[in-house]
């Protein structure tokens, strides 16, 4: 559980944000051409088992709750307006098999590299919201705004422990694990953060 919210303290000291910023650079750079190839690879397959264009972009809430534009390879159907409601469950229906394989390996997020590289994202932090359905958990959860504090993370520790959250509760639950992240931030708990991320990948188990 996170302190004292009005106390708030981020954790670590220079060094280590500093370092945390170099290592997403360089770790985005190195992940660039797999993203590369997985687009050509998408190009041509895409007609097929998911039709539609490859990127799918949306306004999430990042540092200082300000607006920014995430990219995704996209996993579902297109839609002309987003219709599920903040307390709504993931429209499975919507997701297309290979759309479905993109998630479950988490590659539907490798394009978020680009914002880790444009300094809008981490690769490691609290995972950001679509913007409007954040402005409802911003007025509703006291805090739920302290975890912006940060930049958001393509994973975080919330992300590992939780998955999705549903609703006002479960989102108030991701808010404490972020901020006790925050409060305990250091390169031992980002590396165990990075390695439960990549048994997640290998495994196929992500939402």
């Amino acid at each position: 559980m996170y302190d004292n919210p009005t106390q708030l303290k981020i954790a670590g000291d220079k060094f280590f944000w500093g370092s945390k910023r170099l290592f997403d650079i360089t770790m985005s750079l190195i992940l660039l051409p797999v993203m590369i190839f997985l687009c050509v690879f998408l190009f041509f397959v895409n007609w097929i088992y998911n039709p539609g264009p490859i990127f799918f972009f949306q306004y999430r809430m990042g540092l200082n709750c300000r607006r920014f534009v995430a990219v995704k390879f996209r996993t579902m159907n297109n839609v002309r307006k987003i219709e599920r409601k903040f307390d709504d469950p993931v429209e499975s229906h919507r997701i297309t098999p290979l759309g479905d394989f993109l998630r479950k390996s988490r590659l539907d997020e490798l394009p978020q590299i680009i914002n880790v590289l444009k300094g809008e994202m981490s690769l490691i932090g609290p995972r950001p919201d679509y913007y409007k359905h954040a402005i409802i958990f911003s007025q509703n959860i006291d805090e739920y705004k302290l975890r912006h504090v940060i930049r958001p993370g393509i994973s975080g520790l919330a992300q590992i422990r939780l998955g999705y959250a549903e609703g006002l509760d479960a989102t108030r639950q991701k808010a404490n694990i972020d901020l006790y992240y925050i409060q305990n931030a250091g390169f031992l708990l980002d590396t165990k953060i990075l390695l439960t991320t990549i048994y997640t990948i290998i495994k196929r188990v992500g939402v």
